[in-house]
């Protein structure tokens, strides 16, 4: 009971970052970002909140696996911390990109996202493959809003 407890905290912790997004991006998306000059490959509106919700389902599941054996595990604090940079860091281009309305700013975050997501999969991946390979959907997604964020920043 204790470990499906940490489950559903894990998991309820990355999707809390992703409400904080959404504070700001919600708003942002009538008012601003629907006026903006976008690339011909940009998804539709109403994909990024399913898509967001898995990815963020998933990331609370591989972080649960990573922490679910304690904190006395070699490897599970720096993997933890590493894990907690990059959720900052994922709620914070929300802030930026549509909060301050600003894809130069948010590119430079993503950028940064983009690398904590590359240091944190091999980290995860020492102490439970699994949890590593819950990360490639989010790494490859975070990639292509990495392309999606370069190309509105050139377009605008």
């Amino acid at each position: 009971m204790k470990r499906f407890g940490l489950l559903i905290g894990s998991v309820l912790i990355a999707e809390g970052a992703g409400a904080i997004g959404s504070l700001f991006t919600a708003p942002a998306i009538s008012q601003w970002y629907q006026f903006l000059n976008k690339p011909p490959f940009n998804p539709p509106n109403y994909l990024f909140a399913p898509v967001w919700i898995i990815l963020y389902a998933l990331m609370g599941v591989a972080i649960y696996l990573v922490v679910r054996d304690g904190w006395s595990r070699p490897g599970v604090r720096t993997a933890s911390v590493l894990y907690g940079v990059q959720l900052v860091l994922n709620a914070i281009w929300s802030i930026i990109f549509f909060g301050l309305r600003s894809p130069f700013w948010g590119l430079i975050d993503i950028g940064l996202l983009w690398i904590a997501i590359v240091f944190l999969i091999p980290v995860f991946h020492k102490l439970n493959k699994a949890a590593a390979y819950l990360l490639v959907p989010y790494f490859l997604w975070v990639s292509f809003a990495a392309a999606l964020n370069f190309s509105i920043w050139q377009l605008n």
